[in-house]
C-alpha cells in the first residue's frame, strides 16, 4: 500500500522567510503525508522564542511526526547551556524524545540524534545508538520499508567530497546494510539531493537510497531556493517529489520527480 512521507529539514526559527510558511503549511496538507519527517535545526540560536515559534509551526503540520535536533538547536554562546543542558529548550518546547520512531504496516521511520556539544558543526552517532538501529530494524519484517533520519549526513554527493558526515557513519552502514535498511533522510547542507550508498559504501549486494532536504523556511539558503521532498513508497518504488519557493508566484511548487526502484538490494533510478 502507499505511504507517503514529508520531509522538511533545516526550518532555522528565528532566521526564516516568513512568506514561505504559510504556503509550505497549506502543501503540506495538500499532499496528505502518513508521517511528516523534520531532520534538525529547528531554531538558529536555539533560544526558547525560536523553539515557541517552531512549535507552534509544527504544531500546524499534520501528524504523526519523526522529528530530530541539529546542531543549531544547541546553544552556540552560552557555553554553561552548551555543556551541561545542551537540549533542554528542544526537550521543552519540541519533545523530550529525542529519537521518535513511527512504524505501520508499510513503513518504519527512526529518527538518530546527531547533534553534539562537542562538535561545533559535524554531527555524531554513539555505538549505543548504532545497537538500537539494529534492535528497531533487525527484527522487523522484509517487506516492511526502514527509513532513517539524521540531521547530519551519512552520506554526500560527490560535490561535496570536502564535507563531513556524521561520525561513525561505516559503522552504521554496515548495521544498516545487515537489517536492510532501505532509506536515509537527512539535511544540514541546505541542499536537494537523491542518491544511493553505492560510491561511499561499496558494500556487495547492497545500496540505500540516500535523500537531503533542502532548507524549508530559513532565509539562507546557500544557493538554492527553499525546498522540500515529498516521498511516496509503494514498495518496490519509491516517488521523490521535489517542491522549491517561487517567489514570482509566492507559492511552492512542484519541480522535479525522481522514481527509484529496489531490485536485488540495488536501488535503480
Amino acid at each position: 500500500m502507499l505511504r507517503t512521507i514529508l520531509h522538511l529539514s533545516d526550518i532555522h526559527f528565528g532566521s526564516i522567510d516568513p512568506l514561505t510558511v504559510t504556503p509550505l503549511i497549506q502543501v503540506a496538507h495538500e499532499v496528505a503525508p502518513d508521517v511528516v519527517v523534520v531532520s534538525g535545526d529547528l531554531t538558529q540560536r536555539a533560544r526558547p522564542s525560536q523553539f515557541i515559534d517552531a512549535r507552534a509551526f509544527l504544531d500546524q503540520l499534520p501528524s504523526p511526526q519523526v522529528i530530530v535536533p541539529g546542531n543549531h538547536d544547541i546553544p552556540l554562546y552560552n557555553i554553561a547551556r552548551r555543556f551541561l543542558r545542551p537540549l533542554d529548550n528542544y526537550r521543552r518546547y519540541i519533545s523530550d524524545r529525542l529519537e521518535q520512531y513511527y512504524a505501520d504496516t508499510e513503513i518504519a521511520v527512526l529518527g538518530i540524534n546527531t547533534a553534539r556539544s562537542l562538535t561545533f558543526k559535524n554531527g555524531r552517532i554513539s555505538l549505543r545508538q548504532i545497537r538500537h538501529v539494529r534492535e528497531k530494524f533487525c527484527s522487523l519484517a522484509s517487506h516492511i520499508v526502514k527509513i532513517i533520519v539524521t540531521h547530519h549526513p551519512i552520506d554526500l554527493p560527490r560535490q561535496f567530497a570536502g564535507q563531513e558526515v556524521v561520525g561513525r557513519a561505516g559503522r552504521l552502514m554496515n548495521v544498516l546494510a545487515y537489517c536492510h535498511a532501505d532509506m536515509l533522510l537527512a539535511g544540514h547542507y541546505h541542499l536537494s539531493h537523491t542518491g544511493d550508498t553505492a560510491s561511499r559504501y561499496p558494500i556487495p549486494g547492497y545500496t540505500a537510497l540516500v535523500v537531503h532536504a533542502g532548507t524549508a523556511t530559513s532565509s539562507r539558503g546557500r544557493g538554492e531556493p527553499n525546498a522540500f521532498n515529498v516521498i511516496r513508497i509503494e514498495r518496490p518504488f519509491v516517488d521523490i517529489d521535489r517542491y522549491a519557493w517561487q517567489s514570482e508566484t509566492g507559492l511552492f511548487q512542484l519541480i522535479r520527480q525522481e522514481r527509484f526502484e529496489r531490485h536485488e538490494g540495488q536501488w535503480v533510478n
